[in-house]
């Protein structure tokens, strides 16, 4: 196979994953198995074009289909225009020095950014400016650009042009949920100590806004902080006055998805080219980080209570960047660059894709200009759970946040023909709808080559399925989208049952019709009563809601794992948060399943993710900003991992399945807002000292040059900076093969009262000893800092061909103060490569 031909498979199954995700609720956590299919389909599939050369394959069409030869001649001249341009034509960042030689004699940065597709691209094509996308200024220096291999090898011999990367594609990965983190209205606490967040600007980069939503409703709002630079951008169905002074900005940005994406978006749901949000993921997670309070809220009835974002005095600034397709980096770094001119206080992204080294990054460099103009940015860990190493946004300047689940349920059993019971969720209104209760024929189609099992869009046959409860396994499509295809079929009602990868997982949809999920343990116990009788029936029992009797929080199954691939010396994620069954704000154009076939119409439904669990913390986060203006992104992520909670309301270990919960799943623990505003302690980080880390991990001078725009001699930085560690607020120490001993050292700040001392309290990781030195630390005044180190004695031998590993923590201790504890936790791994 020639490489054009490898090319276009290559971009074909690209568009062809594309085109069939896009049919999946963003609340689908399963994508991987979607991905496996689109493989699968593809190889199966798409070979067989090959087999024939294409001349033969378009004389089929001229014969068949009728055309003149005139117009045949036409196509073929277009489809070959169009396969040159999809073949040589792509995305490409090309990041420049920010202090450029060549910059001098340009008027303005653009003009100097023109300059360089002006040499690149041929002088037969008259425009060249016409391939320009962006051009970068606050959170990178550079450009995007549509470019052909060959122009992409001239620009990287063109002086000032630091690194050029491909265009990646990323995914976006609350009634209660205030509640159950301990935010109150009345009590002492985050919210009255932050004036609920006022004054702080959260930018939410995501599928955009629906700004008639009543959380987004600005009713005792005060008007915008007047540090604010940024726009309500007008579009479709979007003008000016869509903002208020709740919703103080919204922009979007799609030259990157337009060219990536030449096909219209594949479902019935219309996509505005504006801020106004098509898909409603964008809505979702910026009322969690910053609604307004709305009383009366809930799903057709369901989960209702007063719902309110973490930051319901905060402004909000939307930043569209993800279409039907994805969300292009193109896109995401030039809404980043714009934030930071604008004056968002926390960046706010539920988006990611598994995990690249921080100089290809985008996100990480976008982020780490964003933490030097002092914005925290909060991001998703990632759905890729539980596949170890799998956590993205890793960058140690960015708070990484994991999911986890409330201890609200939405019960919907089901009743067997024998009698036994199986416990499953749904939002199904099932408790007022009566005729949902009849007892039904279950039946459960296996047709491999089909798919039937998992029903997929023409697998199941009306005759095999009216009337009864089809069983439905999750994986390949949207949890939603099979109780659609069962309702088309005729299927009066679905069972939707977890495999060996789902597990106990319990993300509930509010489906179309009478349905319900269960555990993996259920599935083999359904199968076993399906095998055991010729006419299997079974009814269901829809129990509304419950709170507060089951155990909880616990780590979602489907919320991404460390170590870090990106860098095993910086525990992640961070910290854990809700992202299981979050209740909050919906579009008008969408039913609350999100399948274009609903048309239902409600103000909220229900979502799960690592991104309904990152605007948690980005709303947490605002708190905490405006509580401390003064402190910085490290001062407040700090705040967040020392005072997480690693017990849940039983006060039992965080659970993990059926184990408790290791730090690479929740990190420090959940987030808890109410000790966060006053952590007693902080470990701040200069931006001096992330540049000494990326030297100590092994990053050359031009990857460093090209994350932080600092030139620097990495050997200078390691001599002058012998055992260097970040000031980090978890530690993570690595033996590798002939280490025993490792010494660190940190730096504790002190922001609680003036006269405070501290002893500290150590818990070894097991097969460690350690030794902290002074255990006690006497601070005079506020924001005195103070430092101590710790020495770790390996006492285990490395296992020559695995990993080893075990956890401990050191806890900082208030001696006048006993409720204030600054915890830290520890990871120990064993390495056996050198």
């Amino acid at each position: 196979m020639n490489k054009n031909t490898e090319t276009f498979l290559q971009m074909s199954r690209e568009n062809l994953s594309k085109t069939i995700s896009s049919s999946l609720t963003f609340n689908d956590t399963r994508e991987e198995e979607l991905i496996n299919f689109t493989s699968f389909f593809f190889n199966t599939h798409i070979s067989i074009l090959f087999k024939y050369p294409t001349f033969i394959l378009l004389t089929n069409m001229h014969s068949s289909m009728g055309y003149s030869t005139q117009s045949f001649s036409c196509l073929c001249l277009l489809l070959c225009f169009v396969c040159i341009q999809a073949q040589d034509l792509q995305t490409y960042i090309v990041q420049l020095h920010p202090h450029g030689a060549t910059r001098t004699p340009f008027s303005s940065k653009q003009q100097w950014h023109f300059s360089f597709l002006a040499k690149a691209v041929s002088s037969g094509e008259q425009d060249s400016s016409s391939r320009l996308l962006y051009s970068y200024h606050s959170a990178m220096e550079g450009f995007a650009a549509r470019l052909t291999e060959d122009e992409v090898e001239l620009l990287r011999e063109c002086k000032d042009v630091l690194s050029i990367r491909a265009e990646r594609r990323l995914e976006v990965q609350t009634t209660y949920s205030y509640k159950f983190l301990g935010l109150s209205p009345t009590r002492e606490g985050a919210w009255l100590k932050s004036g609920f967040g006022r004054g702080a600007i959260i930018g939410v980069l995501d599928t955009g806004v629906w700004p008639e939503s009543p959380s987004f409703d600005d009713h005792g709002m005060p008007p915008a902080p007047q540090k604010w630079r940024g726009i309500c951008q007008g579009g479709q169905d979007f003008n000016s006055s869509s903002c208020n002074r709740k919703l103080i900005g919204a922009r979007f940005f799609r030259k990157g998805h337009r060219v990536a994406s030449m096909t219209s978006s594949p479902d019935a749901v219309e996509e505005y080219v504006s801020p106004r949000d098509s898909h409603g993921h964008g809505t979702h997670t910026a009322s969690t980080a910053g609604g307004a309070t709305v009383p009366l809220a809930g799903v057709l009835r369901n989960g209702a209570g007063e719902a309110r974002g973490m930051a319901p005095g905060g402004h909000i600034a939307i930043y569209k960047v993800c279409w039907f397709s994805g969300c292009y980096s193109s896109d995401i770094l030039a809404a980043m660059d714009v934030a930071i001119r604008d004056g968002v206080d926390i960046l706010s992204l539920s988006l990611g894709g598994f995990p690249i080294p921080l100089y290809d990054d985008t996100i990480a460099i976008g982020s780490f200009r964003a933490m030097e103009h002092g914005i925290s940015v909060i991001c998703a860990a990632g759905n890729n759970g539980p596949i170890q190493s799998s956590v993205a946004n890793g960058a140690p300047w960015i708070a990484t946040i994991g999911a986890s689940t409330l201890d609200r349920r939405f019960p919907a059993s089901v009743q067997l023909g024998n009698g036994k019971f199986l416990y499953g969720e749904s939002l199904y209104p099932g408790k007022k709808v009566p005729s949902s209760r009849k007892s039904l024929e279950i039946v459960y189609i296996r047709d491999k080559d089909k798919g039937s099992e998992f029903c997929l869009r023409g697998t199941l046959s009306k005759a095999q399925v009216r009337g009864k409860m089809v069983v439905c396994d999750r994986g390949v499509n949207g949890r939603a989208e099979k109780g659609q295809v069962v309702k088309e079929a005729g299927g009066a009602a679905m069972i939707l049952a977890n495999t060996a990868i789902n597990l106990e997982e319990d993300s509930v949809d509010v489906h179309v019709l009478p349905a319900t999920l269960i555990g993996f343990d259920e599935s083999i116990q359904l199968q076993n009563y399906l095998n055991s009788t010729k006419r299997p029936t079974a009814r269901f029992l829809f129990g509304g809601m419950v709170i507060g009797k089951s155990r909880a929080p616990a780590v979602a199954q489907f919320s991404s794992r460390g170590p870090s691939y990106t860098d095993p010396s910086i525990l992640k994620p961070d910290l854990i948060a809700p992202g299981v069954n979050i209740i909050a704000a919906w579009p008008q154009n969408l039913g609350p399943s999100g399948l274009p076939e609903d048309s239902r119409r409600v103000n909220f439904t229900v979502m799960s993710g690592t991104s309904m669990a990152c605007p948690h913390v980005s709303g947490i986060a605002a708190l905490l900003h405006s509580a401390h203006p003064k402190w910085t992104p490290a001062a407040i992520r700090s705040a967040l991992v020392t005072t997480a909670d690693t017990a849940d309301h039983l006060g039992k270990p965080i659970m993990d399945g059926d184990a408790p919960a290791k730090f690479f799943a929740a990190g420090a623990g959940q987030v808890n807002p109410g000790r966060a505003i006053d952590p007693g302690l902080i470990y701040d980080i200069q931006v001096d000292e992330y540049i000494t880390h990326l030297c100590t991990i092994g990053y050359r001078n031009s990857e460093v040059f090209s994350i932080t725009h600092r030139n620097v001699s990495c050997h200078d930085i390691l001599q002058k900076n012998r055992g260097f560690s970040l000031n980090y607020p978890s530690i993570s120490i690595t033996f590798r093969k002939g280490m025993t001993r490792k010494m660190i050292k940190r730096r504790v700040t002190n922001v609680g009262n003036p006269n405070s001392t501290y002893s500290v309290d150590v818990v070894a990781p097991e097969g460690v000893k350690v030794r902290v030195k002074p255990r006690r630390l006497i601070f005079k005044h506020v924001n005195q800092s103070l430092s101590y180190r710790v020495w770790f004695i390996s006492r285990k031998k490395i296992e020559s061909k695995r990993m080893s590993f075990a956890e401990g923590q050191l806890t900082w201790l208030g001696v006048r103060n006993k409720a204030t504890k600054v915890r830290s936790p520890i990871s120990v791994t064993w390495a056996s490569m050198k």
